[in-house]
């Protein structure tokens, strides 16, 4: 629920901008590689939930396809990209015609996108088609067919070996620059002609379609621009590990990518930031109790995979007691960070009067609670 104070332009832009910009700087000037490489992991988890949460959370296409369109951006754009002596080496029987291109990071994440959402609309006539837990399925089976053409098609993919010695082209600046994009993108066309019949179809399709609104035309570019926007996703992954197989991008991505959109707010492109960041730091925290730790006095011994299994209570208690997610139905986050007024309101005298006035009616509230408390 928005207050004035969430409403005010001086708050947006210390909350969403300013802070997380200083956050940034920190990670990338003060911390170590490790730690730098979570948080561009970060990033690049935040594009890859909403570009699901455009299909599944804004159109209502629930799909589990995210993982091979994933998948398939981070070998195109390897191929694309990679140094023609190291291609072969690492693909052997790689076709001369591929073998000596190497085009420019840029060019090959773009076209890697570009080539994806044409494999997209190829299955998508077919797959759209179907509905609810029948399209889950049929996305998945999707998935599954996508890694047995990459664990096969060894010309290209080296097979279950997979490629290594990319570039590292997916730094902080560029993580967070493809980040900004992806959600400014998706936030056009959220709030465009096009985006509020996508939300039409999701809420009611008979009375979306009674206005003239085309069910088939939408969903597609639905899927077309998420299956884009994913291959984005695998394009940045596959050059931050420098490390790709096919079994990376099989079903525990698929599901890591759906506990993403779910934990945030599926519903809207706010709650990829939130499900991200639960999903890439969260399981960094509990690494370290698997090799046991003292709790009250005890000492537990070694858990393996007890990160895995709080994940997964964790998981279903937000199922079960806030079904929306951590964001519910909230677009504060990306509205305030694209949002003209939260840049204009910093050189209004009335902002700063009202964040005043706003932080001294918190305070009041909180002495008043406590007042009554004490009662």
């Amino acid at each position: 629920m928005e207050t004035s104070l969430t409403k005010n332009s001086l708050f947006r832009f210390l909350t969403v901008v300013l802070i997380p910009l200083a956050l940034v700087l920190l990670v990338t000037f003060r911390l170590n590689g490790y730690y730098q490489i979570v948080f561009v992991l970060f990033f690049v988890n935040v594009i890859l939930a909403a570009a699901l949460n455009l299909t599944n959370g804004i159109t209502g296409i629930f799909s589990l396809g995210a993982a091979g369109f994933m998948g398939l951006g981070a070998y195109i754009s390897t191929l694309l990209s990679l140094d023609p002596e190291l291609k072969a080496v690492r693909i052997p029987g790689i076709p001369d015609w591929l073998a000596n291109i190497q085009l420019p990071f840029p060019v090959s994440l773009v076209l890697a996108g570009v080539v994806t959402m044409a494999f997209a609309a190829l299955v998508g006539f077919p797959i759209l088609k179907a509905r609810g837990h029948y399209l889950a399925v049929i996305t998945l089976g999707m998935v599954i067919m996508i890694k047995t053409l990459m664990d096969n098609v060894t010309t290209l993919t080296n097979g279950a070996k997979g490629i290594s010695g990319m570039e590292k082209y997916t730094t902080m600046p560029v993580a967070v620059g493809m980040a900004l994009v992806t959600l400014f993108g998706l936030y056009r066309i959220k709030v465009s002609p096009l985006g509020r019949s996508m939300t039409a179809l999701r809420d009611d399709e008979d009375a979306a379609a009674s206005l003239g609104i085309s069910a088939t035309r939408i969903r597609m570019f639905s899927f077309l621009v998420s299956a884009f926007f994913c291959a984005v996703g695998g394009c940045l992954w596959a050059h931050l590990e420098r490390s790709i197989a096919p079994s990376m991008f099989y079903f525990d991505e698929t599901f890591s990518i759906l506990e993403m959109s779910v934990l945030g707010g599926m519903a809207t492109l706010s709650g990829a930031i939130p499900g991200a960041a639960i999903l890439t730091f969260v399981p960094q925290v509990l690494a370290n109790f698997e090799t046991g730790f003292t709790l009250f006095g005890l000492q537990v011994p070694k858990i393996n995979g007890f990160s895995s299994m709080v994940m997964s209570v964790l998981f279903i208690l937000v199922i079960i007691f806030r079904k929306g997610g951590v964001v519910r139905d909230s677009e504060y986050i990306v509205e305030s960070l694209f949002s003209r007024e939260t840049y204009t309101g910093l050189f209004r005298v009335e902002t700063y009067q009202s964040f005043i006035q706003s932080i001294r009616q918190l305070f009041k509230q909180k002495t008043r609670r406590k007042q009554n408390e004490s009662v």
